[in-house]
């Protein structure tokens, strides 16, 4: 009985965290006017790469990420940039 419930436990802790976590990779970098950009694909979603921004702006002590603008790639993997701006 405690191996069944071992294993249940294992397999809903990793169904949970398979359905949280994004199918794709999001990366996010500062320029050097201060604005964080987040290379995204064309199906990510807006909460996505907003989350992605904010996270990076944290670590630049702001608490907010305002959206910019959205710019084309020639990136195969990352085709859309958007740009966010950092706030308090």
């Amino acid at each position: 009985m405690r191996i069944q419930y071992t294993v249940f436990s294992g397999l809903l802790a990793g169904l949970l965290v398979g359905c949280g976590t994004s199918a794709y990779d999001l990366r996010a970098y500062t320029q050097s006017d201060g604005l964080v950009g987040v290379h995204t694909i064309k199906t990510a979603k807006e909460s996505e790469t907003q989350g992605v921004a904010e996270a990076e702006c944290k670590k630049k002590g702001k608490r907010r990420a305002v959206f910019v603008e959205s710019r084309t790639t020639v990136n195969d993997r990352f085709p859309i940039t958007n740009l966010y701006m950092c706030r308090d």
